[in-house]
């Protein structure tokens, strides 16, 4: 199975505003009740609610599961997979 240049795909998923997961995650930064803040692949992911908790961590497989009342949904950072795009473009 050939590997992807930048990294492991990243997708978030939501139920109801009640359960979610996500992919492509790198790390977890910090969570309490009201946030909880992810680096992935895309950049840092902050979600931030109430009565948020993970519910099920596998950083080996980049994988996270939360449950709690989402509230919004925040990338903050730069897009390694998109690093240099602009650049490029301008340039062609």
């Amino acid at each position: 199975m050939e590997e992807k240049k930048n990294g492991k795909p990243h997708s978030i998923l939501w139920d109801d505003r009640k359960k979610g997961s996500a992919t492509g995650v790198t790390d977890v930064i910090s969570f309490d009740e009201n946030s909880i803040v992810l680096e992935t692949e895309q950049g840092r992911l902050t979600v931030k609610g109430r009565d948020l908790h993970i519910a099920r961590l596998m950083l080996e497989q980049g994988e996270v599961e939360m449950e709690g009342c989402m509230d919004s949904l925040t990338y903050s950072g730069s897009n390694p997979a998109k690093k240099g795009a602009v650049m490029k473009r301008l340039f062609k």
